[in-house]
């Protein structure tokens, strides 16, 4: 087999002009804007990037074609300027999490190699659907610019990227943004360290981590158009101490359960207790599940129950965790088969389901008689991230979610 070309390699950017009211230019990526959300983006700024990675046509009108004649007519006025030499661009992302503890996380754009997963160097953990990929495959080929990132993990087990991303952000940044409350500093680095970066960050496989349906929309362009081989991404060293995997915990409505009965029916498989009102139930929720898999479960009208899995459980009697081991030893694989499921099938209505990262409003739901429960998990780790991706299995639907999102706008790059 030839030898494939580097993984990881730096690029000649575009960035906007300005050097001030970057603020008002940049925005999530797509598939987290709402369409409320996109309005309140499009109103910051005629330049806002949301006017192309979400374009609006009017009817009988190409959506798509419009973005293109917006794209360019960004360049020709001088709203997108292009890089002078080929560049990554460091970015550290100042943050807080749901508790009010703050992070940084560091990462690095660059240009990765799209290619199939065939090769093993860059591995999914998520299953894909269609409907996104012909979306952002059209987007794609209109524009031919990828106008976001993908959210790529370097293992970088000796941590060696990790201390070249700090080491580079020692000197004044380039550019400073705000979004949602994340600060952002980014610093473009050319030449010999730009090279470095690009090794470390290439040096092992890269998992995915957000940004599933723009990957393989980018290898299916890249087959359509071989020249357009690579796709720009946002790497993040594995031990990178801000890194965040967030839970999605689960919110159910409906009609209210028989709160009696599903606990009897848990027995089977969980040690079950009650949470005091007193105790900080994301505490709790971590003391219960630092060896074994835990959950807590809220109801209306009464106490928080905690389940914690019984060291002998028969878990290879449950059919819905699948049969790939990685994902069978997940948490949320294993909440889903024996807590949620068994919640939402209790119903006597057709029951409905939510998420959300925030525990408080969580359970904020089940306490107002909005839902008939809500279900707090323990996060996912990389490291289980990582064996699910090795195993070639993906995960349940709602598994991870890495914080800060990858912000769109602060880097674009021509394909």
């Amino acid at each position: 087999m030839a030898e494939l070309p580097p993984l990881v390699a730096p690029f000649r950017g575009e960035r906007y002009a300005v050097k001030e009211g970057l603020d008002a230019l940049i925005a999530p990526p797509y598939d987290v804007i709402s369409k409320e959300d996109r309005a309140r983006y499009a109103a910051r700024d005629p330049h806002n990037i949301v006017h192309l990675i979400l374009p609006e046509a009017p009817a009988g009108k190409d959506r798509y074609a419009r973005a293109a004649a917006e794209l360019a007519a960004w360049r020709s006025s001088g709203v997108l300027r292009a890089d002078q030499a080929e560049s990554v661009y460091v970015v550290a992302q100042d943050y807080a999490l749901p508790s009010g503890e703050r992070r940084t996380r560091m990462g690095m754009f660059a240009a990765v190699r799209a290619e199939p997963f065939a090769t093993r160097r860059v591995r999914p953990h998520e299953q894909t659907h269609s409907a996104p990929k012909a979306d952002r495959l059209a987007l794609l080929r209109a524009t031919a610019t990828n106008l976001e990132a993908i959210f790529l993990l370097a293992p970088d087990r000796d941590r060696a990227l990790e201390r070249a991303l700090a080491q580079a952000t020692s000197a004044v940044p380039a550019a400073r943004a705000e979004l949602d409350g994340v600060r952002m500093r980014l610093w473009a680095v050319s030449g010999e360290p730009a090279a470095a970066l690009a090794r470390l960050a290439g040096r092992a496989q890269l998992y995915i981590a957000d940004g599933h349906h723009r990957y393989e929309t980018a290898v299916a362009h890249a087959a359509e158009a071989p020249q357009a081989d690579r796709v720009l991404s946002f790497i993040v060293s594995a031990g990178d101490p801000g890194l965040t995997i967030l839970p999605t915990h689960r919110i159910i409505f409906g009609a209210e359960r028989d709160v009696a009965k599903l606990i009897e029916a848990w027995r089977q498989w969980f040690e079950v207790g009650r949470v005091a009102p007193c105790m900080d139930r994301m505490e709790r929720l971590a003391e219960l599940g630092r060896e074994r898999t835990a959950c807590l479960v809220a109801f209306p009208g009464s106490h928080d129950v905690s389940l914690v899995l019984k060291r002998d459980a028969a878990l290879d009697r449950v059919p819905g965790l699948g049969t790939a081991p990685a994902i069978r030893e997940l948490d949320v694989a294993r909440i889903e088969a024996l807590v949620v499921q068994y919640i939402l099938g209790a119903g006597t209505a057709t029951p409905s389901l939510a998420y959300t990262a925030d525990p408080h409003a969580a359970f904020e739901a089940v306490q107002v008689g909005r839902a008939a429960a809500a279900v707090l998990l323990n996060p996912t780790k990389v490291t289980e991230v990582f064996a699910v991706a090795d195993a070639g299995a993906v995960m349940p639907p709602k598994s991870t979610y890495f914080v800060p999102k990858v912000p769109s706008g602060l880097v674009l790059r021509p394909a």
